[in-house]
């Protein structure tokens, strides 16, 4: 018979949790971090091999990401309780990616392009975000208005503004992404931009920019002479 090395059969400092407790959580890597959300693994595999085995064989981090509950379910050794674990602590960690704490500058498209772009360049889907600044451009806050699908998003004013209104925000920068990864404004994408700019001026809230995120490019309607 096969010997199963099981979590409590490791040494304590190796075993996720106590690892954690001992040092810290920036001394795991990823899957010890995702055996702590799974809890524990299966008759054959412990948590960190299941864990291991997730990461190997589906996608890595990114695909927790974006998996569905039905997909997670489908890898063997995750039900319905582990992978309600996971899409919670993934959803966690996207809100958590999009609230600001400190009142970042936003002074040119390049700025914004710094935040977003490392995320909204792997998005499968159109994703229509909107950037809240204060009256000095400092950014308030950050949140997807709008997920659309393989080539477009629908945005409704009122979706972007009331955050706007709710944060007293001075002012707005729109972004979305091509997932083609060709950035170029389509004529939706200048209709839009300005059904909301006229929105924004009725409100007293000004639009700034549209920013559209490609694969490492990126293209700002107002350099661009469309605002």
């Amino acid at each position: 018979m096969d010997y199963k090395v099981t979590i409590k059969d490791m040494p304590e400092d190796m075993r996720p949790r106590e690892k954690l407790i001992n040092k810290d959580e920036f001394s795991l890597n990823d899957a010890e971090l995702l055996a702590i959300i799974l809890g524990m693994g299966t008759k054959n595999l412990s948590a960190i091999d299941l864990a291991h085995n997730i990461l190997a064989f589906h996608g890595g981090l990114r695909y927790l990401k974006e998996a569905s509950l039905e997909e997670l379910m489908n890898i063997k050794g995750i039900g319905l309780a582990k992978a309600v674990s996971i899409k919670a602590s993934m959803e966690l960690g996207r809100r958590i990616a999009l609230t600001v704490q400190e009142k970042i500058p936003i002074k040119s498209p390049e700025d914004v392009k710094n935040i977003v772009m490392e995320e909204m360049r792997y998005f499968d889907r159109e994703h229509f975000r909107v950037m809240y600044l204060d009256r000095k451009g400092g950014l308030l806050f950050m949140q997807d208005v709008s997920i659309g699908g393989l080539h477009s998003s629908i945005v409704h004013p009122r979706e972007v503004f009331k955050t706007a209104v709710k944060r007293s925000a001075a002012s707005i920068i729109l972004i979305h992404n091509h997932p083609s990864g060709d950035p170029t404004p389509s004529l939706e994408d200048i209709n839009v931009t300005q059904r909301l700019i006229e929105a924004g001026k009725i409100l007293g809230i000004e639009v700034l920019d549209h920013i559209i995120i490609g694969e490492l490019k990126y293209n700002s309607l107002k350099e661009k002479g469309l605002i």
